[in-house]
């Protein structure tokens, strides 16, 4: 049917209908809706279609947005003089059932037949009336067009109510696109953008786009008019920030606003209605991968903060208001965002650096030394803004030593926005260290950084602008690492270094991000400062960066000594991180502790106690290192006697089993392993005592250790590594009802003379049985009762002999609940004898 053709009125029984609001002008939409006449009133009459508007002023509904649904649907075509008649005739009224679809522009059926072959304009629409038959329960919603009406009939009141706001809204939005398409007078425009605000913040329905449609309308306004006055963006922004309260913009709508911070940093807009949007952002927002231009948004709001005459004080507000009085921040989202935000805006720094490097190594080339320098074009580690470096002087006829090439000559490098210097490393032969050979694992990239001449001299100088950026965000930076709450997840966002190797080149940046890296060894907290060290083998961590020979390292190596302290202080005491230090920092160590420092004085002592040092001449060289302060000489001395004593503990004698009455402590075993020799010790029990991870230190003194029973100690994580370090010939340990955690036991994959394991009532997950049952082949029975790990259904217990070896000072032939052994294949077991069971 053709709802376009123009006809006979479309008003019926007037003194019955109230003005809609489709009939008031278009700026005046928001205004009060008017209220029906009062019963009393004697031009009313009622009669069989009495109808009455149902105002949502007075219901309070809320509505979901409709797109689609199912409903009955009648055309009138009438002239002005029977519509009456016609209405009031139910016999003549034939409805249909559609499935109508409310596109951007029209009501559309899925079967185009009957009164809906052709879709309904919302253009057409002249009249949209709620009605209600008082004789019948027919809840209608009137559509008046050009020569009839229709009516679309819902099921329910609520229905009615849903259908009629959502085509109201659909047609209310179309009309301001169409307005706002061709704006001819930006006074005009932005009261049609008042309007347009309030009607989104008084619709009754309640939808994502009842407030995104608006914005998207207004974003696509100000895209296709880029030339407007300053005072037109202020007026725009205030109209629109009530929308913005609780909706994030669309990308347009935020290249607007990142211009205004642009151009009018000191605008009280920034302040004012700005800083509510980016609250939100930093609040809520889950991904800036999927939202660029919100970053952008945010860090060009906080650029404008800077700019402000208190400068970085108005930035350090802004940042404690985002973390909140209390000690905790109540919003998690807020620190990954604010990190987020900071490294973009720093790799932005170097983004031209970056890109104008087209054809230099890669990081990976870097890594390996630079060895293949004959297969690329230019000579240097880093190829600048020039494609080609300058050519050097015809005097420089120096060979360059195999596999790495000679530093270029003196030259300076312009451009319009950095600056390169490149100088001569006049030691640099006396600096190259031997490129690993192929097959080998891959350089440490800080190394490499010092192995290339060019990145070794290299300097960069940002422009002024660039400058301002960097220091803004790494002092953001330097504010997040002083919140207690907020350091352990900053650790661990920049534990896999997250800046460019210009970044890492760059002394400025460095020497900024040093007190961020200062606050990590000064916490604690193991998950804080463990982030100092690499995340895996084969990468950088911020330990080497800023270790003595480090790019970044600009001390004597202070800060190296306080990360050494921390780490040593933790479970980091073991072989593998004092066999790193030696291999790669033996000399630093050696130098501090020839100056005094006594971190340094402890870890060569203890080189010296684990043997870590084969070499002969190296360690008469720290022993002289150590004999030249004082604080040497007394740890020294305090080594030389325990290693009398560890001798004479070792010495071959005493008793093959031992076990240390209950409520035993540290100091009680280490008293009693200082009594006597226990070479031939086998057999130990220290269950039910109070014995911590500490007195490992005593345990790995015992060379011929071949069961330990460690059930319902505070024996933890810290102390097995340490076990499984150095006592490699262990082959029972009972760990039942110990506070060990998935990270120590994972550290018992190196036992592999183990057969027997209990870890009955302990924090093991079923991933880390796995794994241990794949790396340790001679285990033959394991005990994960009432662990995540349990292979067994239901409670089993098992009645055993205990040996006399039990803590528990009881006869030989009494019977006690034991922990039930399962084979490491994981079947459990059905066994109902009395079985002698030999720790």
């Amino acid at each position: 049917m053709d709802f376009n053709g123009s006809g006979g009125g479309n008003e019926l029984h007037n003194n019955q209908f109230y003005p809609s609001e489709e009939s008031k002008p278009l700026l005046g939409e928001m205004s009060a809706q008017q209220q029906p006449p009062p019963e009393g009133n004697n031009n009313h009459k009622a009669g069989p279609c009495s109808k009455r508007s149902l105002l949502h002023s007075s219901s309070g509904m809320r509505y979901k947005l409709l797109q689609e649904g199912d409903i009955q649907v009648c055309v009138v075509k009438h002239p002005r003089t029977f519509l009456s008649k016609l209405l009031t005739s139910k016999y003549l009224r034939r409805w249909e059932p559609h499935h109508l679809t409310l596109t951007d522009s029209s009501l559309v059926s899925a079967t185009p037949t009957g009164y809906m072959e052709a879709p309904l304009s919302y253009s057409t629409i002249e009249d949209l009336q709620l009605l209600s038959w008082d004789n019948a329960p027919k809840y209608c919603v009137q559509l008046s067009f050009p020569g009839g009406t229709v009516l679309l009939q819902a099921a329910n009141s609520y229905l009615r109510d849903q259908w009629f706001h959502s085509i109201q809204w659909k047609k209310k939005i179309y009309k301001y696109r169409k307005v706002l398409n061709n704006p001819s007078r930006w006074d005009v425009v932005l009261k049609e953008i008042r309007a347009l605000v309030d009607m989104a913040l008084t619709s009754p329905l309640q939808d994502e786009s009842i407030h995104q449609a608006p914005l998207h309308i207004i974003s696509t306004l100000l895209a296709e008019n880029t030339n407007l006055s300053a005072q037109d963006h202020e007026n725009i922004i205030v109209a629109i920030a009530p929308l913005l309260e609780n909706n994030h913009p669309p990308p347009d709508l935020c290249e607007f606003f990142c211009k205004h911070c642009r151009e009018r940093p000191r605008s009280m807009v920034v302040i004012e209605v700005f800083t509510p949007v980016v609250q939100r952002i930093l609040k809520h927002n889950m991904d800036f991968g999927k939202c660029p231009r919100l970053r952008l948004f945010t860090q060009e709001y906080i650029l404008a903060l800077n700019e402000l005459n208190a400068g970085m004080e108005v930035v350090k507000k802004f940042i404690h208001s985002m973390h909140g009085p209390t000690g905790q921040c109540p919003h998690p989202r807020v620190l990954p965002n604010l990190v987020a935000v900071c490294l973009a805006a720093i790799y932005s720094c170097y983004e031209e650096f970056i890109n104008s490097r087209d054809n230099s190594p890669s990081l990976k080339e870097i890594r390996n030394g630079c060895q293949q320098q004959s297969e690329r074009k230019p000579p240097m580690p880093l190829r600048l803004l020039r494609p080609e470096p300058p050519t050097p002087p015809p005097t420089t006829t120096l060979s360059p030593p195999p596999a790495l090439p000679l530093s270029p000559p003196p030259s300076i490098v312009n451009s319009s926005e950095i600056l390169v210097e490149l100088e001569r490393n006049n030691n640099t032969t006396n600096t190259l260290r031997k490129a690993p050979a192929e097959g080998d694992s891959e350089p440490n990239l800080i190394d490499c950084l010092l192995v290339s001449p060019a990145l070794n001299a290299l300097s960069i100088q940002l422009p002024a602008h660039a400058d301002r950026v960097l220091g803004c965000f790494a002092l953001i930076l330097k504010m997040l690492s002083d919140y207690d709450d907020w350091r352990p997840a900053l650790a661990s966002l920049l534990q896999p270094i997250p800046f460019p190797k210009e970044a890492l080149a760059h002394a400025k940046f460095t020497k900024e991000l040093k007190y961020v890296i200062q606050r990590f060894a000064e916490d604690p907290r193991q998950e804080v400062h463990s982030c100092l060290l690499s995340v895996r083998s084969g990468k950088d961590g911020w330990f080497q960066l800023y270790s003595p020979g480090g790019v970044a390292c600009d001390d004597d190596g202070e800060l190296f000594a306080s990360m050494v302290h921390i780490l040593m202080g933790s479970c980091y005491k073991t072989k593998k991180f004092l066999l790193s230090l030696a291999e790669n920092k033996l000399g630093p160590c050696m130098l501090l502790a020839l100056r005094g420092n006594q971190t340094m004085v402890e870890i060569l002592c203890l080189m010296l106690e684990y043997n870590i040092i084969e070499n002969k001449d190296t360690q008469l060289q720290i022993i002289s290192t150590l004999e030249s302060t004082q604080v040497g000489l007394r740890m020294y001395e305090q080594l030389c006697d325990r290693q009398r004593e560890l001798k004479e503990l070792q010495r071959k004698g005493g008793p093959t089993r031992l076990t240390l009455p209950s409520k035993s402590t540290d100091a009680d075993l280490a008293r009693l392993l200082s009594s006597g020799s226990f070479g031939n010790l086998e057999n130990l029990s220290l269950a039910f005592t109070n014995v911590t991870s500490a007195c490992a230190e005593q345990l790995i003194k015992l060379p011929s250790l071949k069961q330990l029973n460690l059930w319902s100690t505070q024996f933890g994580d810290a102390g097995l590594r340490l076990l499984s370090e150095h006592l490699a010939c262990l082959q029972v340990l009972n760990l039942c009802e110990t506070p060990v955690t998935d990270a120590g036991l994972l550290s018992l994959s190196s036992m592999k003379s183990l057969c027997s394991l209990n870890m009955n009532s302990t924090k093991l997950t079923a991933d880390t049985y796995e794994d241990l049952k794949a790396k340790l082949p001679n285990l033959k029975e394991v005990d994960v009762r009432y662990t995540e790990a349990c292979p067994l259904r239901g409670t089993v217990s098992l009645v055993l002999t205990r040996h006399p070896f039990s803590s528990l000072q009881k006869t030989s032939d009494h019977l006690d609940t034991f922990p039930l052994v399962v084979p490491a294949s994981g079947q459990g077991l059905n066994i109902q004898s009395h079985i002698p069971v030999q720790f």
